[in-house]
């Protein structure tokens, strides 16, 4: 380099070091080689309640609390899974630079999996950019990355929620203020060298706090799943332990479970945990198998919004048969992350009995309950993956036989199970009683009744993205939307979207044509006016979707097809009874799960 040269690239270094960086201006990231992400940090965004005035995330003195954020269980260094990734929160104390805002720096982070989670917020508006992605073997991808407002951006999506904001100037003032954990997809099977940041259009600031990528193991095949359908008030449950009945799908070893304290707004203490087969009623069919977390802990908390997996036990899980997940909750649980329509009577013993994760016999547990709170997921290992069946209250098994396992997934289930023709998948049912494609039922935030769920748009990061080798997801939904007078062309960009990003993560999309509910008080000549516009496009969608299934003919009367055949029907016009759930299972063609890889082929 000549002198002149090297002298004004050492004044241009120097004069970019010493800009403030700000949520207005960030000054640009000076070095060429990429850097840890906390050596970026450029902003703070956390102030101590006593010291409001050391932090200003948003350029106008406010700033999130780090007292709401310890309530929150979200401590600095501490590691959070969400969605599948574990992030590593910042650690720093407040008042000290805890995030970057992002303009074109390299990250430097490691990795091989499926997918990039940022932990992030906006400041100003909900804004984004175009990053880069660079891999070992030279290549890179590019990658969009949208994060919402920190203050008026959607609960239903939030990691976390927190109560307050602090001003510079003294005080605090209402909530709440949001952080949100954002995943893009990368390429399959490269290593991760480095990560471009974007920059940001607009006056608007987007904030990384985190960034990791996420690996949801090709080495694991779920085999029994539940989505979180919302945050209930329960109990009070004080020093109690959970007994939960599920019933597997695909077998194997090395059994996982995992717990979710989603929607939550302080964290959950876990106890003790543990594994069984299930005997009869509340009894285990032998010892129960004791669980650790976090490479041999006998317990875990759980922070607010987050969740944890156990380690993989020495556990063999056998194909179709109840299990026993027994949960001790050492405080007083007053409210809970709930699947609500279990179809499955669950137990619990009494109030002060302690830890009972490890008996065997069943008298400990007198109560029962309707419901899954915490557990959302079992896995083994080994095994060639996962199919998600995303739903509403059909796959969720309302109006099937409690206790029976009748649910179609679980029909799908043992189909697979029973043949050799194709990779014999795990079925991960996440139904949800009342949700819908397009809106929300339950709101995303704080206790309440309504445990419809967030939409599925809302819940497809959540709930079949990150579940175990994913391969593929089916989607059966929208008759919800429609007796709740959607239209049908925004029902079916719903179904557009969930396939676009389904597909860019790889999966192959199935979408079942929506039944017929005539009969049902609301299923108006609008509804099957409309049902009828979104199974017109579900049959010839243009290629949107990989394959569709075809439930509505399955389902209807032939001669009054706006109607369930009544050997079908379970008495309300708009639920399949167990023969009509049998027929939907039936009806799933084995070869249209298997995505077209090289080494999958139907």
């Amino acid at each position: 380099m000549r002198p002149r040269r090297a002298a004004t690239a050492l004044l241009l270094l120097l004069t970019a070091a010493a800009l403030p960086a700000t949520a207005a201006g960030p000054a640009r990231a000076a070095a060429a080689a990429p850097r840890p992400l906390p050596a970026l940090f450029d902003n703070r965004a956390v102030s101590a309640d006593a010291r409001p005035d050391a932090a200003d995330f948003d350029g106008a003195g406010r700033s999130l609390s780090a007292q709401d954020l310890a309530a929150a269980g979200w401590t600095p260094g501490g590691v959070l899974t969400l969605d599948g990734a574990r992030l590593t929160l910042p650690r720093t104390a407040p008042g000290a630079p805890d995030n970057v805002v992002a303009h074109g720096q390299q990250v430097a982070l490691r990795g091989r999996g499926e997918a990039l989670t940022f932990l992030v917020a906006a400041t100003g508006a909900a804004t984004g950019g175009t990053g880069t992605v660079r891999y070992r073997d030279g290549s890179r991808s590019g990658y969009e990355l949208t994060a919402p407002d920190w203050r008026s951006g959607p609960l239903a999506t939030k990691a976390v929620a927190l109560p307050h904001l602090n001003h510079a100037t003294g005080g605090q003032s209402a909530g709440p203020a949001r952080l949100y954990a954002v995943t893009v997809p990368l390429r399959a099977g490269r290593e991760v060298r480095s990560v471009v940041l974007p920059t940001a259009s607009g006056a608007a600031v987007l904030h990384v706090f985190a960034v990791a990528v996420r690996d949801t193991g090709r080495g694991r095949t779920g085999s029994w799943a539940a989505s979180t359908a919302g945050y209930r008030a329960v109990g009070p449950w004080t020093d109690r332990t959970l007994r939960l009945v599920v019933h597997s799908g695909a077998g194997g070893p090395r059994a996982r479970i995992r717990l979710a304290n989603t929607f939550a707004a302080a964290p959950v203490e876990i106890a003790a945990a543990s594994i069984a087969v299930r005997g009869t009623g509340a009894a285990a069919r032998g010892a129960p198998v004791p669980l650790t977390f976090g490479g041999g802990h006998r317990g875990v908390r759980v922070p607010a919004g987050a969740e944890a997996f156990s380690d993989p036990a020495a556990f063999t899980v056998p194909t179709g048969t109840d299990l026993l997940v027994s949960l001790h909750l050492p405080g007083t649980v007053a409210a809970a992350p709930v699947h609500q329509e279990a179809a499955q009577l669950s137990y619990l013993s009494v109030a002060g009995g302690g830890d009972r994760t490890a008996d065997a016999g069943g008298a400990a547990f007198p109560e029962t309950i309707t419901l899954w709170p915490f557990l959302t997921g079992v896995d083994v290992g080994g095994g060639p993956g996962s199919v998600v069946a995303l739903g509403d209250s059909i796959t969720d098994g309302v109006k099937s036989t409690a206790g029976a396992n009748r649910r179609w997934p679980d029909v799908l289930a043992r189909r697979l199970a029973a043949q050799h023709a194709v990779p014999r998948y795990g079925v991960l049912n996440q139904g949800i009683s009342a949700n819908r494609i397009v809106t929300d039922r339950y709101p995303g935030d704080g206790v309440s009744g309504d445990t419809g769920g967030v939409s599925a748009g809302h819940r497809l990061e959540r709930d079949v993205l990150p579940q175990p080798a994913a391969r593929t997801v089916v989607v059966f939904e929208g008759i919800n939307d429609l007796r709740a007078g959607t239209p049908a062309a925004d029902v079916i960009a719903g179904l557009r979207e969930l396939a676009g990003r389904a597909h860019a993560r790889g999966l192959r999309v199935l979408v079942a044509s929506v039944a017929p509910c005539a009969g049902y008080p609301d299923c108006t000549p609008d509804v099957e006016a409309r049902r009828q516009a979104v199974n017109a496009f579900v049959r010839d969608n243009g290629g949107a979707f990989d394959a569709t299934l075809d439930f509505d003919a399955v389902l209807r009367d032939p001669h009054l097809p706006q109607r369930l055949l009544p050997a079908y029907d379970s008495g309300d016009h708009l639920h399949p009874g167990d023969a009509g759930l049998r027929a939907l299972g039936d009806a799933v063609d084995l070869r249209a799960l298997v995505p077209q890889g090289p080494n999958e082929t139907p």
